[in-house]
């Protein structure tokens, strides 16, 4: 598939996909439309074991969603004399769907591939909502991560508010998003908003080295891990316990799990260490 917005190599089991949109390397509708259409490739791709998103612009991973976008959104809802979609249909207004950016989000959490954000620099707005959406993040020093969408009126509408509040806790989350503040790369890592941070010059080794050692994991025990995880947080405990065990005798059913248990068996290493 030819794109105009991405740019995809291969590094062994890894695909790489760098988002480039200059000069600002904003977000907008057709580079979310090319990242659905990516990720939409990838649930059958054996070849692929890990996906890794960065930004193709100096120091800017994404600056953030295309606000003149946004602004000809506002002005055909406020010209629009039609009842707005509610979350909730009822009989006389359409339940609303989802933007394709939280489409976007929801289909990576979907992935049976770990998905890795090698944030190299600003990731402000939808930026920082898709790598908020990747399952790891790692940010070079020297960019800044946030959420200021209401320094413009408006929230964070790609599941901004959600996810920053799942990771930080109501009373953080409350404070940078309506204050709409960004954090720097040390600030993001220490609240965990990224799992580290990192020279610019050490991102990419940092990411590709993370990235291949996830893909020497069996693959179905990364994927069942990840399900268990991202869908087991949201069940109530007791159907969180039931799901981790279906997907416990998934694993016990595996080739993978036959012969490396057996390795480990014969062995006299640590299990850290196999």
């Amino acid at each position: 598939m030819t794109y105009t917005y991405l740019q995809t190599r291969r590094e062994g089991a890894v695909l790489i996909v760098t988002m480039t949109n200059p000069p600002k390397n904003l977000l907008n509708a057709p580079m979310v439309e090319e990242l659905l259409a990516l990720v939409d490739t990838l649930p059958g791709d054996t070849d692929t074991r890990v996906l890794v998103l960065t930004g193709g612009a100096d120091g800017i991973f994404i600056t953030h969603y295309d606000v003149g976008e946004l602004s000809t959104l506002s002005d055909a809802v406020r010209g629009s004399t039609t009842p707005p979609a509610v979350a909730g249909a009822t009989a006389d207004r359409p339940r609303r769907q989802l933007h394709p950016l939280n489409r976007l989000s929801l289909k990576l959490a979907a992935l049976p591939q770990p998905v890795i954000a090698a944030v190299n620099g600003t990731a402000m707005g939808g930026g920082c909502e898709l790598a908020l959406a990747c399952d790891f993040r790692i940010i070079a020093r020297g960019g800044v991560f946030g959420l200021p969408e209401v320094r413009v009126g408006i929230l964070p509408g790609a599941g901004g508010t959600q996810r920053m509040a799942r990771m930080l806790g109501t009373a953080k989350a409350m404070e940078l998003i309506m204050l709409g503040n960004a954090v720097d790369a040390d600030e993001a890592a220490r609240l965990g908003l990224a799992h580290r941070a990192v020279d610019a010059d050490r991102l990419m080794p940092e990411v590709v080295a993370l990235a291949d050692e996830l893909a020497s994991r069996p693959p179905l025990s990364v994927a069942l891990i990840k399900q268990c995880i991202r869908q087991g947080i949201e069940m109530p405990l007791e159907d969180a316990l039931r799901f981790e065990s279906d997907a416990f005798m998934q694993t016990m059913r595996s080739e993978d799990a036959s012969r490396l248990m057996r390795a480990y068996l014969a062995s006299e290493r640590p299990l850290n260490e196999q």
